[in-house]
């Protein structure tokens, strides 16, 4: 199917963020006394995309009240020092290029806080390539990745032909997400999700780097 606008996650998916999140993580932890299950930054990735506060519950058996804390904490950290622990992926910024020539509609739905997207796409020059950018309420700690992409389609003016839009994403969540509000996802491998989970959430389509992401949206040679 040819889709008139793409909708972008930013952890794992246009960011490699993985070092400013779970060193976050493990601050807050620690600062909860629970460095226990802190020492292994690896095991932490699986905080990477889901909102925090569910994933201290799922993850670290907190109530919600000691998850809202440990919320707290992290952003002590993650919005001074951990927002620049990140860097675009390889081919990425191409990508973007690439697809604005074709005159795809462009936007980012994240789960992370609005303005933490915007501060960040803007630090890497990325901002530009999107007409709508949109990531959650940090005073609205249960938003899902649903509730993203629907304020992004409104914003859009695409909650009518919400079918021509697609959530690219490397999380199950995204998946989840788009399958909520009615549309397609294409996951990426290449960020923190395996192919095992994107598959299992009934991904449309997958693809293991930024250039094969591009031969699914048709910007390239060697489409697939």
């Amino acid at each position: 199917m040819k889709y008139k606008a793409l909708l972008f996650d930013l952890d794992g998916t246009l960011t490699a963020s993985g070092e400013g999140i779970t060193k976050s993580v493990q601050y807050a932890l620690e600062k909860m006394g629970m460095g226990d299950k802190a020492q292994d930054l690896k095991a932490l990735e699986v905080f990477i995309g889901p909102p925090l506060l569910q994933s201290y519950m799922k993850y670290c058996s907190m109530t919600e009240e000691q998850a809202k804390q440990a919320v707290i904490y992290y952003r002590e950290r993650y919005n001074v020092t951990g927002l620049f622990e990140n860097m675009p992926y390889d081919g990425i910024q191409e990508l973007l290029q690439k697809a604005s020539e074709k005159r795809y509609i462009l936007a980012v739905a994240s789960s992370k806080p609005d303005e933490l997207v915007k501060k960040i796409l803007e630090h890497f020059h990325l901002d530009g390539y999107f007409q709508v950018i949109v990531g959650s309420d940090k005073n609205q700690l249960k938003m899902t990745k649903a509730d993203v992409i629907e304020i992004a389609l409104e914003r859009l003016g695409m909650k009518e032909e919400r079918r021509s839009a697609v959530m690219i994403g490397d999380r199950d969540q995204d998946v989840n997400g788009a399958k909520t509000a009615g549309l397609d996802c294409i996951g990426v491998t290449y960020g923190y999700g395996s192919r095992g989970e994107l598959e299992e959430a009934g991904a449309d389509r997958i693809a293991d780097t930024p250039e094969e992401l591009g031969c699914i949206l048709e910007l390239q040679e060697g489409q697939i």
